[in-house]
């Protein structure tokens, strides 16, 4: 492997990639009144002191009746995730799962359909 084939390929190897996190929750019934007054207080900057500097937090949606929500965000970082959604973990049931938008899903989509389309059949005995 010539050096520029290596530096290419460390580069791929080690290249930095975003993902996006859907988080949805439920706060505790016995919190509600507790995280909505603690919430209804947050300002922008305590919403970044609250999800980091390695969470980009893409939107949020509340069902202020069912005191529940979901969150899309991007990070690098899954550890930093798993440590915004444990600053909530004492009153909310909190579920944390990566998503795709419609361009990385169709991508993954295609390469499915070229991966099928190489692989021979396997002969079926009856």
């Amino acid at each position: 492997m010539t050096n520029q084939h290596a530096d290419y390929f460390f580069t791929l190897k080690y290249q930095e990639v975003v993902m996006k996190f859907m988080v949805t929750w439920r706060v505790h019934p016995d919190k509600r009144q507790t995280v909505f007054n603690a919430f209804s207080q947050m300002t922008p900057e305590d919403d970044k002191r609250d999800t980091g500097d390695k969470i980009k937090l893409i939107g949020r949606w509340h069902d202020l009746a069912q005191f529940t929500g979901v969150a899309i965000c991007e990070s690098d970082d899954a550890q930093a995730v798993a440590s915004w959604a444990l600053n909530w973990n004492s009153v909310l049931d909190i579920q944390t799962v990566m998503v795709l938008d419609d361009e990385e899903a169709r991508a993954v989509g295609r390469s499915k359909i070229a991966d099928a389309k190489s692989v021979k059949p396997a002969v079926i005995a009856n």
